[in-house]
């Protein structure tokens, strides 16, 4: 009487990795995670080892879960992973209030998001 299990939505050369709720503005992530779409996985892990970012350590965790996963639940070989997808969502916003002159507030507004990072096997090229 239980559900039926749910299909994979990833091929079988992909794996994924997802970090909820990271207190950093979206768009902050965005230029991180556009460091490393395309890449190599070890070369993407050395962009975010040497970056100057405070998210990129975050960004290196979620990368080596996704590498991890690749390589335990789904049997791919590390060496010929690539970053298919690292992409950026909006999560809560949680708004606070800083008093401002002549009895007025302003709003200042603290951003979380979410973090999906795809690691794609790809075959060598034979030369």
């Amino acid at each position: 009487m239980s559900k039926k299990k749910h299909p994979r939505t990833l091929s079988d050369t992909e794996a994924q990795a997802v970090m909820r709720t990271i207190r950093v503005s979206p768009r902050k992530l965005n230029l991180v995670a556009a460091l490393i779409r395309g890449k190599k996985v070890a070369s993407a892990l050395a962009d975010l080892e040497f970056s100057r970012k405070r998210i990129a350590k975050d960004v290196r965790k979620c990368l080596q879960s996704a590498i991890a996963n690749a390589e335990n639940n789904h049997d791919l070989d590390i060496d010929d992973l690539i970053v298919a997808e690292a992409h950026v969502g909006k999560s809560l916003v949680i708004k606070r209030f800083h008093a401002r002159a002549r009895g007025r507030a302003g709003r200042i507004t603290k951003p979380f998001s979410h973090l999906t990072i795809v690691v794609r096997q790809v075959e060598a090229a034979a030369a």
